[in-house]
Protein backbone atom coordinates (compact mmCIF):
# COMPACT_ATOMS: atom_id res chain seq x y z
CA UNK A 1 0.00 0.00 0.00
CA UNK A 2 1.47 3.66 -1.00
CA UNK A 3 2.13 5.74 1.91
CA UNK A 4 2.20 9.32 1.16
CA UNK A 5 3.98 12.50 3.23
CA UNK A 6 2.87 15.62 2.42
CA UNK A 7 5.54 18.69 3.79
CA UNK A 8 4.94 22.31 3.56
CA UNK A 9 8.28 24.16 3.87
CA UNK A 10 8.02 27.86 3.30
CA UNK A 11 5.49 27.55 0.86
CA UNK A 12 3.44 31.09 0.75
CA UNK A 13 -0.17 29.61 0.92
CA UNK A 14 -2.79 31.78 0.41
CA UNK A 15 -4.72 30.59 4.06
CA UNK A 16 -2.92 28.06 6.03
CA UNK A 17 -1.36 30.67 8.60
CA UNK A 18 -1.90 31.88 12.01
CA UNK A 19 -0.11 35.08 10.94
CA UNK A 20 -2.12 37.06 8.81
CA UNK A 21 -0.48 39.11 5.97
CA UNK A 22 -2.02 42.05 4.54
CA UNK A 23 -0.28 41.32 0.83
CA UNK A 24 0.94 37.72 -0.80
CA UNK A 25 4.20 40.04 -1.29
CA UNK A 26 4.58 40.09 2.61
CA UNK A 27 4.00 36.97 3.38
CA UNK A 28 6.18 35.98 0.72
CA UNK A 29 9.14 38.33 2.61
CA UNK A 30 8.29 37.09 5.22
CA UNK A 31 8.92 33.28 4.37
CA UNK A 32 12.19 34.33 3.10
CA UNK A 33 13.52 36.52 5.32
CA UNK A 34 17.27 35.07 5.51
CA UNK A 35 17.19 34.51 9.30
CA UNK A 36 13.91 32.39 8.79
CA UNK A 37 14.95 30.16 6.40
CA UNK A 38 18.65 29.31 8.01
CA UNK A 39 16.24 28.37 11.30
CA UNK A 40 14.22 25.95 8.77
CA UNK A 41 16.63 24.28 7.16
CA UNK A 42 18.76 23.81 10.17
CA UNK A 43 15.63 22.22 11.84
CA UNK A 44 14.60 20.27 8.26
CA UNK A 45 17.79 19.08 7.73
CA UNK A 46 18.48 17.67 11.85
CA UNK A 47 15.08 16.83 13.31
CA UNK A 48 12.62 16.13 10.22
CA UNK A 49 14.68 14.77 7.58
CA UNK A 50 16.74 12.95 10.20
CA UNK A 51 13.71 11.08 11.51
CA UNK A 52 12.39 10.39 8.17
CA UNK A 53 15.41 8.79 7.24
CA UNK A 54 15.74 6.09 9.95
CA UNK A 55 12.53 4.65 9.35
CA UNK A 56 12.52 0.92 9.73
CA UNK A 57 10.10 1.04 6.57
CA UNK A 58 11.44 3.26 3.85
CA UNK A 59 8.60 2.16 1.62
CA UNK A 60 7.12 5.68 1.14
CA UNK A 61 6.58 8.88 -0.78
CA UNK A 62 7.60 12.14 0.87
CA UNK A 63 6.51 15.27 -1.20
CA UNK A 64 8.19 18.40 -0.50
CA UNK A 65 5.87 21.56 -1.57
CA UNK A 66 7.70 25.07 -1.73
CA UNK A 67 7.48 28.00 -3.41
CA UNK A 68 7.76 29.02 -7.37
CA UNK A 69 9.56 32.10 -5.80
CA UNK A 70 12.23 30.39 -3.42
CA UNK A 71 15.61 31.99 -3.73
CA UNK A 72 17.47 30.06 -6.13
CA UNK A 73 20.38 29.03 -3.21
CA UNK A 74 17.46 28.01 -1.08
CA UNK A 75 16.11 25.85 -3.40
CA UNK A 76 19.59 24.29 -4.37
CA UNK A 77 19.98 23.73 -0.58
CA UNK A 78 16.74 21.90 -0.73
CA UNK A 79 17.77 19.76 -3.42
CA UNK A 80 21.00 18.78 -1.98
CA UNK A 81 19.38 18.45 1.47
CA UNK A 82 17.06 15.33 -0.11
CA UNK A 83 19.16 14.22 -2.83
CA UNK A 84 20.04 10.67 -1.13
CA UNK A 85 16.25 10.39 -0.22
CA UNK A 86 14.55 8.29 -3.14
CA UNK A 87 11.20 8.90 -1.49
CA UNK A 88 11.14 12.36 -1.84
CA UNK A 89 9.93 14.63 -4.84
CA UNK A 90 9.73 18.26 -4.74
CA UNK A 91 7.02 20.33 -6.29
CA UNK A 92 7.29 24.35 -6.39
CA UNK A 93 3.93 26.28 -6.75
CA UNK A 94 2.92 29.88 -7.37
CA UNK A 95 0.93 30.91 -4.25
CA UNK A 96 -2.87 29.44 -4.11
CA UNK A 97 -5.48 28.58 -1.77
CA UNK A 98 -3.60 26.33 0.54
CA UNK A 99 -6.10 23.76 0.89
CA UNK A 100 -6.73 23.60 -2.88
CA UNK A 101 -3.41 23.07 -4.00
CA UNK A 102 -2.02 20.53 -1.42
CA UNK A 103 -5.80 18.03 -2.14
CA UNK A 104 -4.35 18.65 -5.90
CA UNK A 105 -0.78 17.30 -4.77
CA UNK A 106 -1.67 14.64 -3.13
CA UNK A 107 -4.24 13.00 -5.56
CA UNK A 108 -1.61 13.70 -8.27
CA UNK A 109 0.65 11.47 -6.13
CA UNK A 110 -1.26 8.51 -5.97
CA UNK A 111 0.38 5.99 -8.06
CA UNK A 112 -2.69 3.94 -8.23
CA UNK A 113 -5.57 6.13 -7.89
CA UNK A 114 -7.56 2.74 -7.41
CA UNK A 115 -5.66 1.18 -5.06
CA UNK A 116 -6.09 2.63 -1.23
CA UNK A 117 -3.80 4.84 0.24
CA UNK A 118 -2.30 6.11 3.49
CA UNK A 119 -1.18 9.76 3.78
CA UNK A 120 0.51 11.64 6.61
CA UNK A 121 1.49 15.44 6.57
CA UNK A 122 5.01 16.55 7.75
CA UNK A 123 5.75 19.90 9.30
CA UNK A 124 9.67 20.76 8.80
CA UNK A 125 10.78 21.16 12.51
CA UNK A 126 8.69 17.71 13.52
CA UNK A 127 9.68 14.26 13.97
CA UNK A 128 8.19 10.66 14.36
CA UNK A 129 9.54 7.75 15.30
CA UNK A 130 11.81 5.16 13.26
CA UNK A 131 8.76 2.73 13.43
CA UNK A 132 5.86 5.77 12.34
CA UNK A 133 5.47 4.19 8.53
CA UNK A 134 5.40 0.60 9.94
CA UNK A 135 3.00 1.31 12.97
CA UNK A 136 0.63 3.15 9.75
CA UNK A 137 0.51 0.12 7.78
CA UNK A 138 0.19 -2.33 10.74
CA UNK A 139 -2.97 0.01 11.83
CA UNK A 140 -4.68 -0.31 8.44
CA UNK A 141 -4.30 -4.11 8.53
CA UNK A 142 -5.64 -4.23 12.35
CA UNK A 143 -8.30 -1.77 11.04
CA UNK A 144 -9.74 -3.84 8.60
CA UNK A 145 -12.84 -4.40 9.42
CA UNK A 146 -12.90 -0.27 9.64
CA UNK A 147 -11.88 0.40 6.16
CA UNK A 148 -13.80 -1.91 4.88
CA UNK A 149 -17.04 0.03 5.95
CA UNK A 150 -15.51 3.78 5.24
CA UNK A 151 -14.19 5.78 2.79
CA UNK A 152 -11.50 6.91 5.38
CA UNK A 153 -10.06 6.62 8.61
CA UNK A 154 -7.68 8.15 10.95
CA UNK A 155 -4.86 6.74 12.69
CA UNK A 156 -3.61 8.79 15.67
CA UNK A 157 -0.64 8.71 17.87
CA UNK A 158 -1.14 10.94 21.13
CA UNK A 159 2.27 11.08 23.23
CA UNK A 160 4.98 12.05 22.49
CA UNK A 161 7.03 15.89 22.83
CA UNK A 162 7.52 19.09 22.26
CA UNK A 163 11.23 20.07 22.18
CA UNK A 164 13.07 22.89 20.83
CA UNK A 165 16.85 22.89 19.05
CA UNK A 166 20.14 24.95 19.13
CA UNK A 167 23.38 25.25 19.88
CA UNK A 168 23.02 24.61 23.46
CA UNK A 169 21.70 20.95 22.29
CA UNK A 170 17.88 20.38 23.00
CA UNK A 171 15.16 21.14 25.52
CA UNK A 172 12.02 18.86 25.85
CA UNK A 173 9.16 17.98 27.67
CA UNK A 174 6.53 14.98 26.88
CA UNK A 175 3.23 16.05 26.12
CA UNK A 176 -0.24 14.65 25.46
CA UNK A 177 -1.71 16.49 21.98
CA UNK A 178 -4.52 13.87 20.49
CA UNK A 179 -4.79 15.14 16.78
CA UNK A 180 -2.14 16.94 16.11
CA UNK A 181 -0.49 17.07 12.55
CA UNK A 182 2.34 15.13 13.88
CA UNK A 183 1.94 11.38 14.27
CA UNK A 184 -1.70 11.66 12.55
CA UNK A 185 -2.05 9.53 9.22
CA UNK A 186 -5.15 8.87 7.27
CA UNK A 187 -6.26 5.59 5.16
CA UNK A 188 -8.27 6.62 2.01
CA UNK A 189 -9.41 4.31 0.24
CA UNK A 190 -9.59 3.59 -3.74
CA UNK A 191 -10.96 5.67 -6.24
CA UNK A 192 -12.19 8.44 -3.27
CA UNK A 193 -10.50 11.77 -4.12
CA UNK A 194 -10.24 13.09 0.05
CA UNK A 195 -7.31 13.67 1.18
CA UNK A 196 -5.98 14.22 4.73
CA UNK A 197 -5.83 17.83 3.55
CA UNK A 198 -9.64 17.93 3.58
CA UNK A 199 -9.65 18.36 7.39
CA UNK A 200 -8.25 20.53 9.82
CA UNK A 201 -6.64 18.00 12.28
CA UNK A 202 -7.71 18.61 15.47
CA UNK A 203 -11.16 18.32 13.80
CA UNK A 204 -10.69 15.15 11.89
CA UNK A 205 -12.42 12.73 13.90
CA UNK A 206 -15.42 14.75 13.58
CA UNK A 207 -15.58 13.30 10.05
CA UNK A 208 -14.60 9.90 10.04
CA UNK A 209 -13.68 6.78 12.47
CA UNK A 210 -10.39 7.60 14.47
CA UNK A 211 -8.20 5.20 16.24
CA UNK A 212 -6.26 6.91 19.19
CA UNK A 213 -3.16 4.71 20.20
CA UNK A 214 -1.53 6.12 23.45
CA UNK A 215 1.39 3.93 22.99
CA UNK A 216 4.38 4.36 21.99
CA UNK A 217 5.57 7.91 21.60
CA UNK A 218 5.56 8.88 18.65
CA UNK A 219 6.30 12.37 17.49
CA UNK A 220 8.38 15.26 19.00
CA UNK A 221 7.18 18.84 18.28
CA UNK A 222 9.07 21.43 17.29
CA UNK A 223 9.13 24.37 19.23
CA UNK A 224 11.08 27.28 18.01
CA UNK A 225 11.44 31.19 17.26
CA UNK A 226 10.00 31.42 13.55
CA UNK A 227 6.79 28.56 14.48
CA UNK A 228 3.63 30.02 12.50
CA UNK A 229 2.26 29.03 16.04
CA UNK A 230 4.47 30.90 18.46
CA UNK A 231 4.24 34.15 16.53
CA UNK A 232 0.87 35.46 18.56
CA UNK A 233 1.01 35.00 22.52
CA UNK A 234 0.52 31.26 23.48
CA UNK A 235 0.86 29.73 26.78
CA UNK A 236 4.44 29.06 27.96
CA UNK A 237 5.77 25.47 27.85
CA UNK A 238 8.58 24.54 30.44
CA UNK A 239 11.09 22.76 28.36
CA UNK A 240 14.04 20.88 29.93
CA UNK A 241 17.65 19.74 28.65
CA UNK A 242 17.46 16.16 27.76
CA UNK A 243 19.42 13.91 30.31
CA UNK A 244 21.21 10.70 29.04
CA UNK A 245 18.17 8.67 28.65
CA UNK A 246 15.93 10.82 27.45
CA UNK A 247 18.49 11.75 24.66
CA UNK A 248 19.40 7.94 23.88
CA UNK A 249 15.83 7.64 23.31
CA UNK A 250 15.80 10.51 21.07
CA UNK A 251 18.51 9.44 18.92
CA UNK A 252 16.85 5.67 19.03
CA UNK A 253 13.52 6.18 19.04
CA UNK A 254 13.36 9.81 16.49
CA UNK A 255 16.51 9.96 14.76
CA UNK A 256 18.20 12.64 16.71
CA UNK A 257 21.62 13.00 17.73
CA UNK A 258 22.30 15.63 20.24
CA UNK A 259 26.03 16.03 18.90
CA UNK A 260 24.64 16.92 15.35
CA UNK A 261 22.03 19.13 16.60
CA UNK A 262 24.37 20.84 17.96
CA UNK A 263 26.86 20.89 15.39
CA UNK A 264 23.88 21.77 12.57
CA UNK A 265 23.41 24.91 15.29
CA UNK A 266 27.10 26.05 15.35
CA UNK A 267 27.54 24.58 18.67
CA UNK A 268 29.98 22.26 18.11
Amino acid sequence: MQVIGLCRFSYPAIGGFQVDHDTIEERIAYLYDPERLEERFRLFEGVALASLRAQTDSDFDLVIVTGDQLPAAARDRLHDLTADMPQVSIVAEPPRPQREVMKEILNRSRRDPAAPCIQFRADDDDAVAVDYIARLRNAATDCAGLTAQHRSVAFDWNKGYIADYGAHGIRATEIFRPFDVAALGMWVKGNCPVTIMNFAHNKINRFMPAVSFDEPRMFIRGHNAWNDSRQKPVKPVELAPLDYDRAVEFRDRFGIDIDRIQSIFGGG
